[in-house]
Formats: C-alpha cells, sequence, structure tokens
C-alpha cells in the first residue's frame, strides 16, 4: 500500500525549508513569549539574553530550559501567552505528585494539535472510511479530545467510548466494525485479552490498526497486541505541557516516530550537564513549540529518554524520528544503585511468554533496597504444583539479573488478579521512604 499523508507539502517538505520553516517560528515564538509571558522574560533576563540575540535554530541551545518545577511555580496563570479572552480550553496531567500542570489553547492552538493528530491517524491508514473509536479518557486528559479531534479532521467516523466499560467497548468494536482503536497499550492488551476469552479470533476481529500511547511500552508488548487483535500496533508520542498526543507518531516502518517538526523542535540533552548531544546519542529530550500561542513552552525539559535520527525514512516523510521512550528520567528507579527501567522488565516478562500484566514493587528493609516483581500467568500456565511454579519463577529471576544485572524476588499469580487500569497502568510501587 503506498503510503499516504494528512498534509503532504509539509510532511515531505525538504529538510532545508523545513529548516527555513523552523528558523522563522521561532524567532517570531522567542519575541511573542518574551512579550507576553514575564516569568520567561526574567529568565533570559538573567542570562543576558534579548530576543534579538534569536536569529535562527542555531541559537536555541542559548535559551534557558523549562522544566516541571517551573510550571508547578508558575502556576496556574504564570506561563500562560495569549490574553485569557482569546483561550478556549484548558487540559490537565494526570499528575500525581504536587500541582497538576494546567495548559492553555486558544482555537488556533486546538486547530495545529488536532491536525498533529489527523497526520498520525492517516499514517497508520486511516481515511474518511474508517471506523476510529477513541478509547482513551475524555475530560481534562488530553488522549480523547486530541485524537477525537483527529479522527474528525480525517472524516473518519468516530466513536468517543472514552476509557473502561470492557464490554461495551467490544460490543461497539464488533457491531460497528471498527477499524482504528486509540487507546493505552496497556488497555489494548487488556481488550486483546478479553476478546480472546470470548472465543474471537484476530480474523473475526474488524480492527486494522491502533494508535497507542500516553505509557511506556516494549516492542514485546507491541507484538503481542498485534497478535491478539490481528492489527498493526503504532505508537503515538504526547504530552499536555505541549499540546498532547500527536507530537511524534509512528509511520508504516515502525522504527520510531516523527517529530512534527513544523511546530515543534527538539533536542536532546546530557540531564546531568544540560549540552546540547549529536544524533544517535541517548539522553533526555527537549521540546520548543514553535506555534502555539495560549502556551507557548520554549526548551521543555520532559524527562523522557530517547534518541533522535535523521535517517531518510522508507516512508517519504523528512522529520526527524526519535526512538521509543526507553524510560523517564523520573521513573527510573534506582535500586542498589543500578538504574532500573520498568520497560527492561517488560521486556524480561514477555520474551517469556507472560502477559504484560505486572507489579513492580521496591522497599527497602534494613537499609538495603529489595525488588519484587509480580507477574501475573496466562490461564494455560496456571496450576496447582508448586514445582512448577518454583520452577517458572527461577527462570524469572535469571533472566531479570542477566537483564538489570541485579536480583530481584518474583512471585507468579493468579490470571487477571492485578488490578486493570484503563488510563495509564501502575506499574510501580515504591514503597521506600527516601
Amino acid at each position: 500500500m503506498a503510503e499516504r499523508y494528512f498534509q503532504p507539502e509539509i510532511e515531505t517538505m525538504p529538510r532545508e525549508q523545513l529548516k527555513a520553516l523552523q528558523d522563522e517560528r521561532l524567532v517570531a515564538q522567542v519575541r511573542h513569549v518574551w512579550e507576553n509571558v514575564p516569568y520567561y522574560r526574567k529568565k533570559m533576563e538573567e542570562k543576558g539574553l534579548t530576543p534579538d540575540d534569536i536569529k535562527g535554530t542555531e541559537d536555541l541551545h542559548k535559551l534557558p530550559f523549562l522544566s516541571k518545577a517551573d510550571l508547578r511555580e508558575a502556576y496556574p496563570y504564570g506561563l500562560m501567552g495569549a490574553p485569557l479572552k482569546d483561550c478556549v480550553r484548558i487540559q490537565s496531567t494526570s499528575g500525581t505528585t504536587g500541582k497538576r500542570v494546567v495548559a492553555f489553547y486558544t482555537q488556533a492552538d486546538i486547530n495545529l494539535w488536532e491536525d498533529c493528530c489527523a497526520r498520525a491517524i492517516v499514517a497508520a491508514g486511516g481515511s474518511n472510511e474508517s471506523v476510529c473509536q477513541v478509547s482513551y479518557g475524555y475530560g481534562l486528559f488530553t488522549g480523547g479530545p486530541g485524537l477525537n479531534g483527529g479522527s474528525h479532521k480525517v472524516g473518519c467516523l468516530t466513536i468517543p467510548t472514552s476509557s473502561g466499560n470492557t464490554e461495551r467497548q467490544i460490543m461497539f468494536i464488533m457491531d460497528l466494525q471498527a477499524t482504528i482503536l486509540c487507546c493505552t497499550p496497556s488497555y489494548a492488551a487488556y481488550l486483546g485479552e478479553s476478546m480472546k476469552e470470548m472465543g474471537l479470533t484476530p480474523d473475526q476481529i474488524p480492527l486494522k490498526a491502533g494508535i497507542f500511547g500516553a505509557e511506556a511500552w516494549s516492542e514485546e508488548m507491541r507484538q503481542s497486541i498485534q497478535d491478539t487483535l490481528g492489527i498493526k500496533a503504532f505508537d503515538i508520542y504526547g504530552l499536555t505541557e505541549l499540546s498532547g498526543p500527536g507530537v511524534a507518531f509512528e509511520c508504516s516502518e515502525q522504527t520510531g516516530m516523527h517529530i512534527n517538526e513544523d511546530h515543534f523542535i527538539a533536542e536532546v540533552i546530557d540531564p546531568d550537564t544540560g549540552e546540547v548531544l549529536p544524533d544517535g546519542v541517548q539522553g533526555e529530550l527537549v521540546f520548543t513549540a514553535i506555534t502555539k500561542k495560549a502556551f507557548p513552552l520554549l526548551r521543555y525539559r520532559t524527562r523522557d529518554i530517547c534518541v533522535l535520527s535523521h535517517e531518510k525514512c522508507s516512508c517519504g516523510r523528512t522529520h526527524v524520528k526519535m526512538s521509543k521512550p526507553r524510560g523517564r528520567t523520573d521513573d527510573m528507579l534506582i535500586i542498589r544503585g543500578v538504574n532500573v527501567f520498568p520497560s527492561q522488565i517488560e521486556t524480561v516478562l514477555l520474551n517469556q511468554g507472560y502477559p504484560a500484566n505486572y507489579q513492580i514493587i521496591v522497599d527497602r528493609v534494613r537499609n538495603s533496597d529489595t525488588l519484587e516483581v509480580q507477574v501475573e500467568m496466562t490461564p494455560e500456565m496456571f496450576t496447582d504444583n508448586l514445582g512448577e511454579i518454583a520452577q517458572r519463577q527461577k527462570q524469572l529471576v535469571d533472566g531479570l539479573r542477566s537483564m538489570l544485572g541485579l536480583t530481584a524476588k518474583v512471585t507468579l499469580v493468579a490470571p487477571k488478579s492485578i488490578v486493570r487500569s484503563e488510563g495509564k497502568a501502575v506499574r510501580v510501587i515504591d514503597k521506600r521512604k527516601i
């Protein structure tokens, strides 16, 4: 099938033209922020900068960073870049610590965000013939509203189911012959598991593609979802601070996500020194929004760890690709001095045939960190033969040791005994009082 684009002239724009567009938009955005966001203007003044110092993307590294701490400090209106009368909506993070992040949107901001989501839907094979079921949460969370708007722009029949009520989700998929499913990967895995239990085989399920994001997931989990639902599973990336899903999305090649560079400039930095790193070197992702007016963040530190690549893509898109985030600097666990990402643990489990339903419990006993992984067995594995369970646990302990370089306690639990999530899965319970 020939690759399709929602906005071909932008998505396949020659690099030098794209660079010129970014330069022009960055210069205008820096001036917009300087004139309308006193909080960031003060940060620039502290570095001795004025908008005249920024002549193009090559000067981007001079600008100060923004972090989650700045967003909390400036809450609620301190980073707003447009008058209240021009703002038509807020979205907010599902933040569990401190104040929530509240992002503002003008109508133009929403239109551009929906364009980005529409690009992702078309890249996944969507068209005005598609039936797109949006099973991300609606409301303050950006997942539902973003994909909903993108689906409308493409002209799909949109089913706004929101998350939860699995029975109803499956009924709509089957009765309305949904072809695209948008939700978190953990919920897609759960829907697949539920449909399998109902006796539905992949060739009976009408879905052709899935657009899954909002949480980290491994290649092994992708494979497992693709096999169960009989679809092609595409990754999508975004964060509320920058608009929501659609900052970057996967194409048919499924080897990383194209960043919508006409709206967002990406850098990868050394998280400790702030130094900008070259292509292909892993570091922390930093984004500058160059078209958003109501909440225009410059050099925002995402805490996501990834790699950028400008290698030519077979899909014909020219925009830079980011790898799947391999974790976040803030969800990285440090256990007995070793850096551990939940995605590494997931890889071991899926490679050994376990479902992606697990919980990581970290504690500190007598000043030493303990790591326990509770893993659900599949119905086929479930047994009361203790010898067999002990053998399985030992295999997982060995697999985790070779992946992480440390010993974890593994507890195998009955199928369906770990609480299912309809939004972001709660993978880690850290009981340490640090």
